[in-house]
């Protein structure tokens, strides 16, 4: 009996453990993000897949996230947030500054 209680206790705290992180895809095309906002839980971790639909390299960049990546054109990056605290996270194009998104944790 201890042992059954002791097993359904460690299955218990070990499911969101192996929950899947949210995946989030944000496309960069006519210097625009797109969606140029997204929601994103609190307190868990998160993958934003960039994909860059243009000719031109591309910078994703979050000085409040503290990430930084090229995205080649045509190509895809991954860029791993969280766990975050709710609010706004900014983020933009560093190659063109006026190419900017927000990230919306609730």
């Amino acid at each position: 009996m201890y042992r059954a209680v002791v097993s359904a206790l460690l299955l218990i705290w070990a499911v969101p453990a192996f929950a899947e992180e949210p995946k989030i895809t944000i496309a960069i095309r006519d210097h625009q993000f797109v969606p140029a906002e997204v929601a994103v839980p609190a307190r868990v971790k998160a993958e934003l897949v960039i994909r860059n639909e243009q000719k031109t390299p591309a910078e994703f960049e979050s000085p409040s996230l503290h990430r930084e990546k090229v995205v080649p054109p045509g190509a895809a990056v991954s860029v791993f947030v969280g766990p975050l605290k709710q609010g706004r996270y900014e983020f933009f194009d560093d190659f063109h500054p006026a190419t900017r998104g927000v990230i919306v944790v609730q």
